[in-house]
């Protein structure tokens, strides 16, 4: 997948819309700093190249693109359209018949039936859903898309870190500044780890700005809840790091490694940062974090490998009787899954862990549900 290609994808599907430009588009993206640039760079695109229709809104706490209730909300809307931002792809229907576009750069299950996947997965280097949708961008609104591309800056820095393999990276941090970049997508990050998880606040930030200093220089209150938000988490992550990890060799021939897991028990997600933590320290281990507190009556773990051991290849190997279908999404080295607390209890035990990680009946009730957010659309000036 490279800038012509997915500009081709993207300007195919639009062309095959029921009502051109006044087709009424709604995107659903991811609530990190890589979903969120890429919804905010594709809807200011298709606004400046005439379609006027279209709305927004990060995935909740908790979700994923394929469950009933999501669909229900979803179809309330009565889009005409739907893009699936940076939420992976599966098989089975969204909203049959509604033309969908999946914008993605993970390992794909499958595609919806009658839906167009547009997916950088198995290339290398791999774009990131930001960067494709710079790259979609560029196809319908060139100029826009120049002046908005510290948003695919952010997505690149967000997922792959600041050496990622990408022109666009070191321009971004050339024309924009490399320490207002790094420092929005550290805020961008913290709305959906919060016990709250609601990122529509971040989204709605970023398609009101033209600049990343601009916005690390305002008084806008959207900042100062990203603030609150990443004050939260840090408390959060300081008390996860004071937990050891436990270890298993039961799959270390088919693995190629030991298994590590370190167990939490907070609202907020911060489960994938422990396991990159400790990823950094136990270099030849696969870790995961796991969390028992993110959501009642689940388990929620996260799961980080060295290069050249396939954990993602494991997980669906290994998928327990029970799982729904995004267990063992992600990427090759990082990938994860979350269980009901009994299937996570049979899991854990077929992964060679004791007592330590059984989830009893009382701590599994406990939890936050998130609040809920509204749709966003583009402010009008």
């Amino acid at each position: 997948m490279d800038r012509t290609e997915a500009g081709r994808i993207f300007t195919a599907f639009l062309a095959g819309l029921p009502r051109g430009v006044q087709t009424r588009i709604h995107i659903l993206t991811d609530a990190d700093a890589d979903g969120l640039p890429a919804a905010a760079l594709l809807l200011r695109s298709l606004n400046a190249a005439g379609y006027a229709n279209v709305t927004t809104e990060p995935r909740r706490k908790f979700e994923n693109a394929w469950m009933p209730e999501v669909h229900a909300r979803l179809a309330a809307l009565k889009p005409e359209a739907l893009l699936l931002v940076d939420l992976g792809a599966r098989p089975d229907p969204v909203l049959p018949g509604v033309p969908t576009l999946l914008v993605d750069h993970h390992a794909p299950f499958g595609t919806p039936p009658g839906a167009v996947l547009l997916t950088s997965y198995g290339t290398e280097p791999t774009a990131t859903s930001g960067l494709l949708a710079l790259w979609c961008a560029q196809s319908i609104a060139p100029q826009l898309a120049h002046d908005l591309q510290w948003l695919a800056g952010i997505s690149l820095l967000s997922d792959l870190g600041d050496k990622a393999p990408f022109a666009e990276l070191a321009e971004s941090k050339e024309r924009f500044g490399t320490t207002a970049l790094k420092d929005l997508t550290v805020l961008l990050n913290a709305p959906r780890r919060s016990a709250v998880g609601d990122a529509s606040v971040a989204l709605d930030l970023l398609l009101r700005a033209d600049t990343p200093k601009q916005v690390m220089k305002s008084t806008d209150p959207a900042l100062e809840s990203l603030r609150a938000a990443r004050t939260e988490v840090s408390a959060a992550l300081a008390a996860a790091r004071k937990t050891a990890p436990k270890f298993s060799t039961k799959w270390k021939k088919e693995l190629g490694a030991d298994m590590a897991m370190v167990r939490l028990h907070t609202a907020c997600q911060v489960h994938p940062l422990i396991a990159q933590i400790w990823r950094s320290q136990l270099k030849k281990a696969v870790i995961f974090g796991v969390n028992t507190g993110f959501r009642p009556g689940y388990v929620h773990f996260s799961g980080r490998a060295p290069s050249g051991i396939n954990l993602l290849h494991f997980l669906r190997a290994h998928t327990p009787t029970g799982a729904d279908g995004t267990f063992g999404g992600g990427h090759d080295q990082a990938s994860g899954g979350a269980l009901p607390t009994p299937v996570w209890n049979q899991f854990a035990r077929d992964m060679g862990f004791g007592p330590e990680m059984q989830v009893v009946a009382a701590e599994a009730s406990q939890g936050e549900f998130p609040l809920t957010p509204g749709t966003t659309q583009m402010p009008q000036a």
